[in-house]
């Protein structure tokens, strides 16, 4: 058998959202700080994410996480996050999935019943206390960076769809946040195709119309994710989101980073308060827990750190090669499943 590369792969989902980890086979990008390895994956090294994510090997639902050598000292692992369409400096779901690969693997060394260790992503430091019990983690609660509201009751203008009011947070990438009952959505499976649909228009209207820029990373800018979010009933009340993430698809987890962004813009609305709980649910029912751990001010602008807790299950393993004579040596995208937006910079 012939094959130019030979990269092992952890299969894993968090509550849903498929987040695969590579465990060998890729060497760690160039770069001073996790953020500069992160733009120098997507530079030089962006066939890994094309081999793995795009078809035949792949799909538009796969993520993909690159375990590197922390650079913090105090970090047991580092990790650049792969999406269909982008590189993103953090997600909730992905994190999960890495840190559960970490320690069901022993690439962490587990401790019952609580393991605790630090992640070294592009977007910050991230706590990890993952709660294990029989060789199993059984749940992953982590500190998130600081998430922040940009915009609050934007007006947005959406060609065939008139204008709707839209909130733009970060949470670990940029959230377009929009009332889904003020749409006609209940969140249900059955709605998923529209949903997906209408946030594709809805995210590209929104890059359009509302230039944001994270003010300590300048590479990282414009709505990545658009959040249908039901109407926020109270802390510790069960609320129902689904996220779309590009190129078009519900993401299956309640998402993380989107909890966080959700998260901000409640508290800046005065509706979540430090200690209060966001539990959010999924378009397929699942489940991840948000808190406000405290509450600051972080170069001028209102911050909130968020915790956020989940579950993720490895699903198997995988050797991925490549025949030199195979003709999709970065594999390909149809627009039947991968919509007509194949990269976030269009």
């Amino acid at each position: 058998m012939r094959s130019r590369i030979n990269i092992s792969v952890v299969g894993c989902h968090a509550e849903g959202e498929i987040g695969d980890v590579i465990v060998g086979g890729v060497l760690p990008p160039a770069g001073k700080t996790m953020m500069e390895r992160m733009i120098a994956m997507e530079r030089d090294h962006d066939h890994i994410r094309q081999l793995l994510i795009c078809e035949p090997r792949g799909s538009v639902a796969r993520h993909v996480n690159l375990i590197v050598p922390a650079i913090s000292p105090d970090c047991a692992a580092g990790a650049i996050i792969m999406e269909p369409t982008e590189y993103v400096p953090m997600s909730g779901s992905n994190t999960i999935c890495v840190a559960t690969v970490l320690l069901e693997t022993g690439m962490v060394p587990m401790q019952e019943p609580v393991t605790r260790f630090k992640l070294d992503m592009p977007g910050g430091i991230i706590e990890v206390t993952a709660h294990c019990q029989d060789g199993k983690c059984q749940s992953v609660t982590f500190r998130n960076a600081p998430a922040f509201a940009a915009v609050l009751d934007g007006v947005l203008e959406v060609a065939g769809h008139g204008t709707m009011a839209l909130d733009i947070a970060y949470g670990g990438m940029f959230f377009g946040i929009v009332d889904a009952k003020a749409l006609g959505f209940q969140v249900t499976a059955d709605e998923a195709r529209d949903l997906a649909v209408l946030g594709e228009k809805i995210r590209k209207a929104a890059r359009e119309q509302f230039p944001v820029t994270h003010p300590d990373f300048p590479n990282v800018r414009g709505v990545s994710i658009v959040q249908f979010a039901m109407p926020f009933e109270g802390s510790g009340t069960v609320t129902r989101n689904t996220c779309i993430v590009a190129p078009g698809r519900s993401d299956r987890s309640p998402t993380g980073t989107g909890t966080s962004a959700r998260m901000a813009v409640l508290h800046a609305r005065g509706q979540m308060a430090v200690g209060d709980e966001l539990i959010h649910s999924s378009i397929i029912g699942s489940r991840f827990v948000g808190k406000i751990l405290s509450a600051d001010q972080t170069n001028g602008r209102a911050t909130i750190i968020p915790q956020i807790t989940g579950r993720a299950w490895i699903t198997g393993t995988h050797n991925y090669m490549l025949d030199p004579d195979d003709p999709w040596q970065a594999g390909y995208m149809l627009s039947d499943t991968w919509g007509v937006t194949p990269t976030l910079k269009q």
